[in-house]
Formats: C-alpha cells, structure tokens, sequence
C-alpha cells in the first residue's frame, strides 16, 4: 500500500493554501478599494512606457533635471531620430512636455509622481536627487 504522509505545514513551500475556504468579507473589502477596469487599463500603459530600457533612461534622466532633445539623445545613447520619436510617445501619454527656447526644444517629467516610481524602482541608482527645474 503506498500512502504518503501530510506535509507538516512548516514544511510546506508550495504557497498553496491546503483548504479552500474563501473569506467573502475579507474579499468584498479588498474589491471595494480595488481601482475600476479604466483605472487599471491607464495605469498599465503608462507602466509599459517604462518596460522599454531606452525610455526607462530618458524618463531617469528627465527625473534629475530638464534637458534638450540633443542632450537626451547622448545620454540615452540614440540617435536624435529616434529620441524624437521616444519623446512623441511619451508625450501623447502625458509623461513628459516640452518649452521652446528658441530653436531648442527642453523636455521635463509632467509630474512628480514619476520621478518617485523611478526612484522607487532603483534606489541605488540614484544619489541625492537634486529639485527639477522648470
């Protein structure tokens, strides 16, 4: 006869629950404060913008101060071309916007929430984060 015998729950390491015993008040109180499909649909997107390493940089770099298209095209390592296409995307996600300085072109975060996911995300990345300017 082959039995086997219980796995003694410190033990265990497959995070599996060994009962199914759902706890409805505890899940209708996470579902209440759970964002709605839109929500959760925008917050997504703009999650993908960072997945890409050229724009995670570009989005960095923007997060230590505001710098010309030129300027973020070296530090990110691409031709001006393509950090102009980067920067239309994220600009019609409302990541980043832009001042005209003359001919020049100075793109910025569009808020500060961000450069805290950044920085959130790679805390040994940065040093002391100087303010953006503006």
């Amino acid at each position: 006869m082959n039995s086997t015998l219980p796995t003694r729950p410190e033990n265990d390491t497959s995070g599996e629950c060994e009962i199914r015993l759902m706890h409805p008040d505890v899940v209708a109180r996470v579902e209440s404060r759970l964002p709605d499909q839109a929500a959760v649909e925008a917050a997504t997107e703009r999650l993908k913008l960072l997945a890409d390493p050229t724009r995670f940089r570009v989005l960095s770099a923007l997060a230590v101060e505001e710098l010309c298209v030129c300027d973020l095209a070296a530090i990110a390592g691409v031709s001006e071309s393509t950090m102009s296409h980067q920067l239309r995307l994220l600009r019609s996600n409302n990541v980043v916007a832009f001042r005209k300085e003359g001919r020049m072109a100075y793109y910025r975060l569009t808020d500060d929430s961000i450069a805290a996911l950044l920085h959130s995300l790679d805390r040994g990345a940065y040093r002391e984060m100087p303010q953006r300017s503006h």
